[in-house]
Parts: C-alpha cells; sequence; structure tokens
C-alpha cells in the first residue's frame, strides 16, 4: 500500500511538470518589459513567508516564527486557551496573533491560520495524499511534527501530532523517500543525527550520523545547517554539508560514497546559506543520470564578520556534478554575481531560476547587505559562458527569512524578508516585507503572449489525485 502510495505521488509530480510544459508566461496587469514580468499581487499579507508550501489544492501555505510580533491577524484566544483580551499586554504578545496564512491562489485573498507551536526555521515535506508533515524549529516547536491536510472548504488548519521527534531539530532538512510514506529528517542545530516520520512507534529513536560531526564549525555558526538533500534514481540520498557530500544508504545506515570537495573556499550551507536542485532528467536514459547544481553562498569567516558589522562578498561560483556512475567531478562556473539566501527553482523550460537573497554578508539577523534584485536564469544545456543571463530586477529586497515557490500556473511565488527577531517597518536598512508577488520568466517571443489558464486534471474522481496506470485528461483554457 505505501509503494502505491508513492508511485501516486510519483504520477502527481510528473502530471504536475506536464502542465507546466504547457504554460506560458504572460500575465495581464503585470509591470512588464525587459526579460519577464513583476506583478503585485498583494500589498499585505499579515504575516512574513518565511515558509511557503503548495498544495493540490491550488492554495499556499505561508508560515513564520511565532514569537516575531503582531501580525496583521488577531486571534480570540490563545492556543492554550486562554481569552486575549484588550489590555496592552495582550495586544503586544505574539500568541494572540496568527502567524501563518493559507493563499488562495486563483482568489488572490488570504485566510489566517492559528500556530500553536513555533515552526522558525523548521523544515517539511508532501506525503503522497497531499497533507504537509512539518518537523521541527525554535524553543516549544523544536520537537514537534505537524501536519496540514489542505481542504475544499476553508476550514482545515494545522494539527499537532502527539508524537514528537527523538531531538530538538532548528535548522534541519527533510526528504520524502520512496517507500510507506515516510520522510527523512536529517541535522538541526548542534543535533548530528537523522530519523524518520510519522514515526512508526514511540521506540524509532534517531540515528548518528558521523558526516555531519565532520562538517561541523562551531566557529561558522554550524555551517552545515539545511543540508541539502536529493532522492538519487539508485533510492539512495545524496547530503550535501558545508562543502562535503556523500551518497547515503539510509537503509543500511552506511556511506555508499564520499564525493570530492566542491572548489573554492567559502561555504555553502546555513548561516553561508546558497541553495542546490537536481537538474531535469531525461527520459533517453530512463530517468537515471542525477545531476546535482549547487551554487551561492558566503566567504569564508563570513559569520564572525558579520556580528561585528563587516558584510564580506559572496560566492559567485556555481558547481554541478554527476552523482551517478562511478566518475565524479565538480564542473564549476560563476554566476554574473555573487548570491546568498537565493532560491533556485526548476522553470517549466528545463532552465533554473535564480531569485532572491544578498550579494554580501550571510544568513540570519541583520547580517547581510546589498540585496540580490535581479533573477538569474541558468540554461544548463547551453555551452559554457552562455549559460546565465540577468532576467528583469525587482524594487523589493528578499533577504533573510524569504522564499519563492513555483505555481500550477507557471508564475514563481515571491514573498517575505525580515532580517530582524520582530516586525520591524522603519527605522532599519530592511524593513519586514508584507508584499507578495509574482514573477514570470521570460520565454520564446512566439510564445509570450499566449498562456493557457483555468488548467485542471479530468481523472474521473472528483480531482483528488492520478492513479497508478490510469487514464486522465488535462483541461485548460486558451487565449487567441
Amino acid at each position: 500500500m505505501g509503494e502505491r502510495k508513492q508511485l501516486l505521488l510519483v504520477f502527481k509530480l510528473v502530471i504536475t511538470a506536464l502542465i507546466l510544459s504547457l504554460q506560458c508566461f504572460s500575465f495581464g496587469g503585470a509591470v512588464g518589459g525587459g526579460r519577464g514580468q513583476w506583478q503585485l499581487l498583494l500589498n499585505n499579507i499579515g504575516v512574513v513567508a518565511m515558509h511557503m508550501a503548495l498544495t493540490h489544492r491550488n492554495t499556499v501555505i505561508i508560515y513564520d516564527q511565532t514569537g516575531s510580533g503582531r501580525s496583521g491577524y488577531r486571534l480570540r484566544q490563545r492556543f492554550n486557551g486562554t481569552k486575549c483580551t484588550h489590555y496592552r499586554e495582550d495586544l503586544a504578545d505574539s500568541s494572540c496573533y496568527a502567524h501563518s496564512v493559507e493563499y488562495d491562489i486563483s482568489g488572490n485573498r488570504v485566510r489566517p491560520l492559528r500556530l500553536d507551536t513555533d515552526l522558525w526555521c523548521s523544515s517539511g515535506a508532501f506525503l503522497s495524499n497531499g497533507t504537509l508533515v512539518q518537523t521541527g524549529g525554535y524553543g516549544n516547536g523544536g520537537r514537534r511534527i505537524r501536519y496540514f491536510e489542505p481542504c475544499r472548504n476553508g476550514r482545515c488548519g494545522w494539527r499537532q501530532s502527539k508524537t514528537t521527534l527523538s531531538n530538538e531539530r532548528w535548522y534541519a532538512s527533510n526528504q520524502i523517500l520512496p517507500e510507506n510514506d515516510r520522510v527523512i529528517v536529517v541535522g538541526g542545530r548542534r543535533v548530528f543525527s537523522y530519523e524518520f516520520v510519522p514515526k512508526l512507534s514511540s521506540g524509532h529513536k534517531s540515528i548518528d550520523l558521523p558526516f555531519l560531526h565532520k562538517t561541523y564549525d562551531r566557529k561558522g555558526g554550524g555551517l552545515n545547517l539545511y543540508p541539502f538533500l536529493h532522492l538519487s534514481s539508485d533510492g539512495n540520498l545524496f547530503i550535501f554539508a558545508n562543502r562535503d557530500s556523500i551518497l547515503f544508504d539510509y537503509k543500511q545506515n552506511k556511506v555508499v560514497k564520499n564525493f570530492p570537495r566542491i572548489p573554492g573556499g567559502g561555504s555553502r550551507n546555513y548561516p553561508s546559506t546558497g541553495s542546490s536542485v537536481i537538474l531535469p532528467l531525461d527520459h533517453m536514459n530512463g530517468f537515471m543520470k542525477v545531476e546535482v547544481m549547487v551554487c551561492g553562498g558566503a566567504a569564508a569567516g563570513a559569520y564572525r564578520a558579520a556580528r561585528g558589522a563587516r558584510y564580506l562578498r559572496g560566492l559567485r561560483s556555481c558547481g554541478r556534478m554527476v552523482i551517478t556512475g562511478n566518475e565524479h567531478k565538480w564542473e564549476m562556473e560563476d554566476m554574473p554575481k555573487p548570491r546568498l539566501m537565493n532560491d533556485m527553482l526548476i522553470l517549466p523550460t528545463r532552465h533554473v531560476l535564480i531569485i532572491n537573497g544578498a550579494h554580501r554578508g550571510c544568513a540570519g539577523y541583520d547580517s547581510a547587505r546589498s540585496p540580490s534584485l535581479r533573477p538569474f536564469l541558468y540554461q544548463p544545456n547551453e555551452r559554457p559562458g552562455r549559460r546565465f543571463s540577468a532576467l528583469k530586477s525587482t524594487k523589493i529586497a528578499r533577504m533573510y527569512h524569504s522564499s519563492a515557490i513555483m505555481l500550477p500556473d507557471g508564475r514563481v511565488l515571491v514573498a517575505g524578508g525580515n532580517p530582524h527577531n520582530r516586525y520591524r517597518f522603519s527605522g532599519v536598512a530592511y524593513p519586514t516585507e508584507l508584499r507578495l508577488q509574482a514573477f514570470s520568466p521570460h520565454m520564446d517571443r512566439q510564445f509570450h503572449s499566449r498562456r493557457p489558464s483555468n488548467v485542471s486534471i479530468d481523472d474521473g474522481r472528483g480531482g483528488e489525485g492520478v492513479g497508478y496506470g490510469e487514464e486522465f485528461g488535462v483541461r485548460f483554457w486558451l487565449r487567441k
């Protein structure tokens, strides 16, 4: 049954990719010109988009840390049941405010959601039925496991599991696995182990991972937090932390391969905070060749320098390496400018979008300067020297605690930004950012003025997903 669920998930991802491949990128009312278009969707969504997750109900779950102060949505009572009054203490109490919202893409509106524990720098993944599982966080959220099951009636909310993680996991990473709807949770601040969720029994504990001990840099703030995780075609897990990477058999708790160190100085993981993707797979080789790309990060010593108000220039370099087969070598190339705290997304065109972030410093409160306002486009199949191009710039800084995700209609949703421990809207270099944008990368001129809309899957079962081996149809409207 677990394998069938996983196959359903895989097919949902394939169908999503199929839909996206039909999309073009033109949007009425967007500010156009140049390579790409920026569109302001909402001027204030009420909470900072520290994390975002796209659901199969055409909504986006957005959430922030619970201790950041007053959001745009006041609650009638706290999670412990006590009433939120209009006395000064309660008006300033973070627990009397919603720190999560559900964004309705088609309606362009938000619905507040209550969080009972802190999701600050937590990690998550989707189960095969579309339920979001979110693990860890800060303080009272460090060992928590939460679920959000999207619904049609707009009455669903966050649900907290009675079981907990074996360790507090702040800045850990998650990856869904092929069997039994399991998710692996790796690392965390001063945590050098991994474990699995959902918990099959209370006896399932965490397992030590020596690789995390080896890549930890205490003076640098960790440098192996939020490790990059990618599931390879052979079922093993690629783990990248700091500057090193391994191929890991999590079933046997065994390192299968030690890959060469990525060239150059600096680091790639939090608080250096570069980003990583698997480059698009190819059906011509049965999707078996897997190539990983890592871009950006912070210079050596950036964490300590930022604490003294010195913001070192970030890394320009990107590395790509095939992790399957027997020959492994990093192929290095430079972005147009240095970048850290960037997000990398695979576009429907098989290109890679690099968006958000900063040019100098590192991740953390007030630890970066010089925002990266111009997205980069990377074309993996072009020859070296012609792969990178700069796209249309935004005017909104998206630095620490910002995020970007692909939407079903082909746009990129961009939100967040708050390099402060509270919401601050004035008197600082980079104020708390509550605006919600969509970015539409430019496509070929012949398609730029056309795009399908109202795309849906007709599966004959009420839109609950495509079953393994079942027929389905794709419906959409196309303007002339």
